[in-house]
Parts: C-alpha cells; sequence; structure tokens
C-alpha cells in the first residue's frame, strides 16, 4: 500500500465507525419492520440490506478518494472494478440475510480494500452482538467488543487430535461431510456469516471449509482478517483466494489458522476439484 502504517491504522479507524453506521441503520430493522424480496438468484434482499448498502455508498466514497466502491447491493457490481492502482472497496451490507431473519444475532458488515487481487484492509462488523474484527496486514488483526478496548488476535496451532472444524448453519455442503469422516475426534462449531472465518482467526478453530462457492464480497474482509492473523485462505489447489475475477465468483475454498496444517491429507482426490457454482450463495 502508499500509505504508512499510521495512516493505514487511521483509515482502518474510520472503516470501524463506518461500519458499525451502516450496521445500526441495518438494525432499525431487526426483528420489527423488515421488508423481504427476493433477488433473482433467488437470495433474500431487506429494506436492512439497503439501508446499510445507502449509508456505506454515500460516506465510504469519501475515505480514500477515486476508489470505486463494489457492494453486492449495487446494480452493476463489476463496474468500474479497480483504480489505476487496483484499488477497490468490496462491501457486502448485510451478509447473513437468512440470520437477521431468523434473529440469531449472526449477521455482518463486511467492508474490504482490495489491491492488486488480494484483501489488504477488513472490517467484519455484527451490530447485533456488539462484535468487531478488523485487520490490516501491516497492524495484524484485532478483536474488539462494544466500547472494550480492541485486543489483537491470532491463529493458533492446529492440535491433530482434536481439530475444530467451523461449518455454516445453512451452507454446509456434502464435501464437508466427505473431510469430517477423516477427522473422527473433530469438534464441529457452527456459525452464521463470515463471523466462520473469524472463528479461525481468533483461534476458536482450525478450519473452514466452504464447498458451496460465494462471492467476493461474503470472504473479502473476512480473509484480510484470517491473513493478518497468521492463517490462510486458499482455494482447493492451495492458492490464495484472489480477488476481480470474472462475475466476482469464488470457487470453494478452505481456511485454516495454521499455515503448515497439511489440509490435503484430510481429503479425498474428489474434493480437490471445485464445486460447480450454485447461485445460493448467501453465507
Amino acid at each position: 500500500m502508499t500509505f504508512s502504517p499510521e495512516q493505514t491504522k487511521s483509515i482502518v479507524e474510520k472503516l470501524c465507525l463506518l461500519a458499525e453506521k451502516a450496521g445500526a441503520e441495518a438494525m432499525r430493522f431487526y426483528k420489527g419492520g423488515v421488508s423481504v424480496t427476493l433477488k433473482d438468484d433467488s437470495s433474500p434482499l431487506t429494506n436492512a440490506d439497503r439501508a446499510s448498502h445507502d449509508y456505506l455508498m454515500r460516506f465510504l466514497p469519501g475515505l480514500i478518494s477515486d476508489v470505486p466502491v463494489i457492494s453486492e447491493e449495487s446494480q452493476d457490481p463489476t463496474h468500474g472494478l479497480a483504480d489505476a492502482d487496483g484499488r477497490f472497496w468490496l462491501v457486502d451490507p448485510l451478509d447473513g440475510t437468512k440470520e437477521f431473519l431468523k434473529g440469531t444475532g449472526e449477521f455482518t458488515v463486511n467492508i474490504a480494500l482490495i489491491e492488486r487481487g488480494r484483501p489488504v484492509l477488513g472490517v467484519v462488523h455484527a451490530p447485533a452482538i456488539g462484535l468487531t474484527y478488523f485487520a490490516d496486514l501491516e497492524n495484524g488483526a484485532f478483536r474488539q467488543e462494544n466500547n472494550e478496548a480492541p485486543t489483537p488476535i491470532r491463529s493458533q496451532r492446529s492440535n491433530l487430535e482434536c481439530l475444530r472444524v467451523v461449518a455454516s448453519k445453512d451452507h454446509a455442503g456434502p464435501l464437508v461431510q466427505k473431510m469430517l469422516s477423516h477427522i473422527p475426534n473433530a469438534e464441529l462449531k457452527s456459525m452464521g456469516s463470515s463471523l466462520k472465518f473469524c472463528l479461525v482467526a481468533e483461534g476458536s478453530a482450525d478450519i473452514y471449509l466452504r464447498d458451496v462457492p460465494t462471492m467476493e464480497w461474503d470472504t473479502a474482509a473476512a480473509q484480510c482478517i484470517v491473513e493478518a492473523a497468521g492463517g490462510r485462505v486458499c482455494t482447493l489447489d492451495g492458492n490464495p483466494l484472489r480477488y476481480g475475477k470474472p462475475g466476482l465468483k469464488n470457487p470453494a475454498i478452505i481456511t485454516i489458522g495454521d499455515s503448515n496444517l497439511e489440509w490435503t491429507k484430510l481429503l479425498d482426490s474428489n474434493l480437490l476439484t471445485p464445486s460447480p457454482w450454485s447461485t445460493d450463495s448467501k453465507a
């Protein structure tokens, strides 16, 4: 990045504040007053999604001049994908809309800055539970509850005798079950939205396999947090997940906290072929 560590820290602080305010906009409709329509891919869209989106589209462009903003709710989410330096903001105004509708609290506002295909700043804010994860690749990853001071987080070395596997509540595909068959003593954790990645980043989980593909805005902010905490988010060929792909679609991915974990040994050979694209991409 072209910013000093101090400038980057200031940008991240402002980014956290924007995420909190966007989350507050969404919370106006939580457990009352929410209206739901279906998008072309049959995923739900609520007035809470729109309120968060509208807030971020109004204020986020002023944070770094001339950096385009791509949101899940943008009419043309691939228009003006990057500036001359290969940077763009990638936003999911309400990740986990189904969790929002179920009232679990496990939904987030996700904001990431992409630079030459890599997320370099990221914020994941869960407004209903007062929890924020944020990171940049120069200053590390942090966890903050409500108004308490942020605490640094690091992913943990895996214990092969009891691997902790996190999975989506609604989208744990068949490859997850195949992987679990190779981990007889696995401890299974369930979570909604991009908070699953954050469990790996903070050392509460070891592996998150997502065999049902996602969109880039589902993963970018959380990937930055995982990588700044010492973990990895990669495709099933072992390469880091990259951004600005045609259509903004991700293949199947795996997130690990211990970068030395030989995770391919936990998978059948057929797991190394990405799953077909699914239109149901809500994390």
